[in-house]
């Protein structure tokens, strides 16, 4: 089964715990802290493989999780960093945030790499936080959480050359004629329900990937039918082979299976009406075939009067050669770059910029006797700081002091003796102190 898009979480690594230690060596009185910062935590990257051609691994393994840093070591020594988690993805794939749906990368090239998961950074040692008024401090810090997120991967098919038509009018089958491909053929509709690749070899050095796209059906754009799981394919290849049916069979008419592709493609993405396209006039073995042509070529020179007509037939490989050399030709002077207005869109929203400074604001709140304190910085240094030490209940006093909080709590009433929650912790107020 061909997937195309998968939904997965990937979270990086924590980083690790900073260490509280102290120098101990023979003939070195009062050494002073030796607490390590703890490592930083891995990294999950994602990086494009040309082998890979779908989406299929993330539908057994849908968690990717980086490791954690290791902790910090005495002596201040700095724990080990995390190996960055690589996760292979196909070309093709756009990742989006599925909380955001912002576009976090669109990946084309082998090779090409995002970070999508940043791992934490390690926490600080003891050794970090002597001072002049404190040459023996007994604090460190956890290592912070690594980014968490679910994302959606969406795959559009990498190929040069598309192959667009009504389900049955042979797309399946000159694949088959110019490739090594060996998609799955059938006298009824929808016998191709995945894409189908194939490398095209024209002449000595020159070559090109097919793709055998799954049949449109009117009302695609509105996702009926394959819809839009078929026409996100579309927008990857850089020259369309619009097969058609000039055999007219099952009482089809040519000229109005044609019209009705193009309004599909067009209604999906303005952009796709202006690719590069060649009518494949297939089954011109049959016996109403040429009669339907001259009429198809009249119709067609009245809406655009430059589009290429070759009359090929898959069976028996009439003109499908120079079906191959004009499409060659084409891809030689357009740029390899997929010149769709999706891409651009995309390249334009990837806007790089500063993160913003911590915010310093809080609320208070309070519920029956209780005060309850809300702040992403506090929250965030709590979180982070050990606070099994005595050093570390002051350093919190200190931060909540300069911030104004025990101002702000005594204009609303707060006394000794007070509770005071700021997320799971629980303190008492002590006028003209600290929260013990």
């Amino acid at each position: 089964m061909f997937v195309d898009k998968a939904k997965i979480y990937v979270k990086g690594g924590d980083g690790g715990d900073g260490l509280v230690a102290f120098r101990r060596e023979k003939y070195v009185p009062e050494g002073g802290p030796a607490g390590g910062d703890g490592g930083k935590g891995g990294d999950v990257i994602f990086q494009v493989d040309e082998g890979l051609r779908t989406l299929m691994d993330f539908r057994y393994q849908r968690h990717f999780k980086g490791d954690r840093g290791i902790k910090g070591r005495n002596k201040s020594q700095h724990g080990a960093n995390a190996e960055k988690m690589i996760v292979r993805i196909p070309p093709g794939t756009i990742i989006i945030d599925d909380d955001t749906q912002e576009v976090i990368a669109d990946m084309t090239r082998h090779g090409q790499q995002v970070v999508v998961a940043k791992g934490g950074r390690g926490g600080r040692g003891n050794t970090r936080f002597a001072t002049p008024n404190n040459t023996a401090p007994e604090i460190a810090e956890h290592g912070e959480e690594g980014q968490e997120r679910w994302i959606v991967l969406e795959l559009k098919v990498m190929a040069d050359v598309g192959l667009v038509g009504f389900p049955s009018v042979g797309k399946s089958t000159l694949l088959s004629v110019v490739s090594a491909a060996q998609p799955k053929i059938g006298a009824y509709h929808f016998t191709t329900i995945t894409p189908n690749l194939g490398v095209v070899e024209v002449s000595e050095g020159r070559s090109f990937v097919m793709a055998d796209l799954p049949g449109l059906i009117e009302g695609a754009h509105e996702g009926v039918g394959l819809g839009h799981e078929f026409l996100r394919h579309v927008e990857r290849t850089r020259v369309i082979i619009h097969v058609v049916d000039m055999s007219g069979s099952e009482g089809r008419d040519p000229f109005d299976d044609w019209e009705k592709i193009n309004a599909e493609l067009r209604q999906y993405n303005a952009d796709l009406e202006n690719r590069p396209q060649i009518v494949a006039a297939n089954k011109m073995d049959m016996p109403d075939s040429a009669d339907n042509l001259v009429k198809f070529r009249e119709q067609v020179s009245k809406v655009r009067p430059d589009l290429e007509i070759l009359p090929i037939s898959s069976l028996t490989r009439q003109g499908v050669q120079e079906l191959l050399y004009r499409a060659a030709d084409l891809l030689d002077q357009i740029p390899e770059a997929p010149a769709i207005e999706e891409v651009t869109e995309i390249n334009e929203r990837k806007i790089y910029t500063l993160d913003e400074g911590e915010d310093e604001g809080f609320t208070i709140r309070r519920e029956n006797e209780t005060f309850i304190v809300e702040s992403v910085k506090i929250e965030r240094m709590m979180k982070r700081m050990q606070l099994n030490t005595h050093d570390a209940i002051l350093k919190l006093a200190r931060t909540l002091r300069h911030m104004g909080v025990d101002e702000e709590l005594r204009k609303r009433g707060a006394k000794d003796g007070t509770l005071v929650q700021i997320a799971d912790f629980e303190f008492e107020f002590v006028e003209g102190s600290s929260y013990y």
